[in-house]
């Protein structure tokens, strides 16, 4: 963990005002660039070891020698996520339901029951954005495979397709119920949606629309998922059922009798792709063996109802569950961790007959009880599996990750003994606590403010070619008309323009030529005073008076001699010009005024918050 300058941090002194500005502290910074280069430089192949740089030890100078996930694939008791990192809020806080690392792990994208998408630094953990996605609350996100997609589901039953700069192309009416789940197909040219109408649909991706349904659930279906290798569906209903399909003749394989109440999250292992695990209200979760069609693991700790689960992107065996009242539990599956007094029953593997033989129990390896206030909705790791992002209905994303090397205090902060224990312990100050949250939220704040000023486009140039004159407008190639000739001026050919009526002549044929103007020779160079004085005459636009500008994008030819009474012509712009007039603080990001006001018109984004 590195750290970065934070606001006006730099120790106080004289203000602009007069005044003392405020130190905030510096931002931490989970920078895994260095643990990755530490480990591609010294890592060998497997059969050799893996790796041949120096080991962890307990202490704080091992900092720079810690190793990612990707190093201790036979360790996942290594990638415990036990630390808390960050807090993060919105300025106008709602409850979040799904959490998704964007598929490079640069940001953390969550989905709030407000309908907007909110993006925040995946090193940082600072806000970078807030959109308007849906008018209702998001339930559920997917994104494909190929990363090249983003599907969003909101409470209306609607599905929206994203591209990865979030860009909304396809708006398609998936139920008329609630979406509660969406998953993509191994190929992503098909994907799924489980309903409140207890029904599953599998749609075609390109077409939008919906190919077949999947009957048979007899209550809402809660949670789907495809199985990332294999055509195989599963679901979870809040008929207390677990329904595996065939997405090819619409056909339910088997249905899972293990849970008592609703089911709330089913998910595929995405590793081995062989264990299926399933939440539900009734306080467990069970690990289902795909080869032999059965639970073998059963997942016991949680004093309420588990609420979601994430499987570790790196480590097949390290489950993540959050419970209704907040808690986050971690649970090693070849490790049954069985607490004192209490029966130690044998793998399903290692029993005579598996096929008969109870499910092992499974106890939490770690426990993080006031991880959360309220119900944590959603769970993800991070794609290198070392920060895991839990959101929750106290409206509040946090980020975990394993403790650093020499980390004592750690199993004695507020979120694994309370804030009053924590207190006690001196580990935890509840007046620098609040202030500590007061600055989160105030840099949050200015971060968002930021944000949404860097969305906004620069202003348009104005249609009009000649200042003051309206309905003068450029043509399309943005280059301004010539100004209007004279005749027998400057060399200029002595044709005169046709004038916009006709003048019959005295036979009825062509009209006769106008007369040009007294006073002119074309020999001998004419007053300009007296030309001046002519053009008003003739109707031509006198002069521009001082001090006015030429019409925007105006640049005159070379050589070219201002006659007297007209302005300098502006001057070129150098590249330091441009340089600084296209200086911002941070990468411009894409306007969503126009694409509102577009769907305002069509009815959409129209209730007042």
């Amino acid at each position: 963990m590195a750290y970065e300058p934070r606001g006006d941090h730099g120790g106080p002194g004289p203000s602009h005002e007069g005044g003392f500005v405020r130190a905030r502290g510096r931002r931490p910074v989970t920078d895994y660039g260095s643990t990755m280069a530490g480990w591609m430089h010294d890592r060998q192949p497997r059969y050799k070891g893996s790796f041949n740089g120096e080991l962890e030890r307990p202490s704080a100078s091992y900092i720079v020698d810690i190793l990612p996930p990707l190093s201790r694939v036979t360790n996942p008791a290594d990638s415990v996520p036990t630390k808390h990192l960050h807090s993060s809020l919105n300025k106008i806080k709602h409850p979040v339901n799904v959490v998704r690392w964007t598929p490079e792990g640069r940001r953390l994208l969550t989905a709030s029951s407000s309908g907007e998408f909110t993006l925040w630094n995946g090193t940082g953990f600072n806000f970078e954005t807030i959109m308007q996605a849906h008018d209702v609350a998001i339930r559920a996100l997917a994104y494909s495979h190929s990363d090249d997609w983003l599907l969003s589901a909101d409470h209306d039953g609607i599905i929206k397709y994203w591209q990865p700069n979030f860009n909304n192309v396809q708006v398609i009416q998936g139920h008329r119920d609630p979406i509660r789940d969406v998953a993509f197909s191994p190929n992503d040219s098909k994907f799924v949606t489980a309903s409140d109408d207890s029904t599953l649909k599998i749609f075609d991706f390109a077409g939008g629309v919906a190919e077949s349904t999947l009957q048979g659930h007899g209550w809402d279906a809660k949670s789907c998922d495809w199985h990332p290798s294999k055509g195989l569906i599963v679901s979870g209903s809040k008929d207390h059922l677990v329904k595996l399909w065939d997405p090819r003749n619409q056909r339910c394989l088997t249905t899972l009798h293990g849970h008592k109440n609703n089911i709330t999250k089913t998910l595929f292992e995405r590793v081995m792709g062989n264990c299926l695990a399933t939440s539900a209200r009734d306080q467990t979760a069970r690990i289902f063996d795909l080869r032999m069609m059965r639970d073998i693991c059963l997942i016991k700790g949680h004093e309420k109802d588990i609420s979601t689960l994430a499987w570790h992107p790196i480590h097949p065996n390290l489950l993540s569950t959050g419970g209704n009242e907040g808690s986050l539990h971690h649970y090693l599956l070849n490790e049954p961790n069985t607490p004192a007094g209490q029966p130690n029953n044998p793998a399903v593997y290692e029993s005579p007959d598996p096929l008969s033989a109870p499910a092992q129990s499974i106890f939490p390896a770690h426990k993080v009880p006031f991880a959360h206030d309220f119900a944590i909705w959603s769970l993800d790791w991070h794609p290198l599996g070392h920060i895991l992002a839990s959101g929750s209905n106290d409206r509040i994303t946090r980020f975990w990750s394993r403790a650093r090397p020499g980390d004592m205090d750690v199993f004695q902060d507020r979120y694994h003994i309370g804030e009053a224990a924590a207190e006690v312990q001196g580990t935890w100050d509840r007046r620098g606590g609040r202030r500590q949250r007061q600055e989160e939220e105030e840099q949050e704040a200015e971060d968002e403010m930021e944000g949404l000023v860097d969305q906004k486009m620069p202003l348009r140039q104005s249609g009009s070619a000649f200042p003051g004159l309206p309905g003068l407008t450029l043509p399309a190639n943005s280059v301004p008309p010539p100004l209007p000739q004279i005749p027998g001026v400057g060399g200029m050919p002595t044709t005169v323009p046709p004038l916009p009526f006709a003048i019959p002549g005295p036979n009825g044929g062509a009209p006769p030529p106008p007369p040009p103007l007294p006073g002119l020779d074309l020999n001998n160079p004419a007053d300009l005073a007296k030309i001046t004085e002519m053009i008003q005459k003739s109707g031509f636009p006198p002069p521009p008076p001082p001090g006015m500008m030429p019409p925007p994008g105006f640049m005159p030819p070379p050589n070219f001699a201002v006659p007297p009474g007209f302005p300098p012509p502006p001057q070129a712009p150098t590249p330091a010009d441009l340089a600084n007039d296209s200086a911002r603080r941070r990468a411009p990001l894409p306007s969503q005024e126009e694409s509102l006001r577009m769907e305002q018109k069509k009815g959409n984004y129209t209730r007042v918050r």
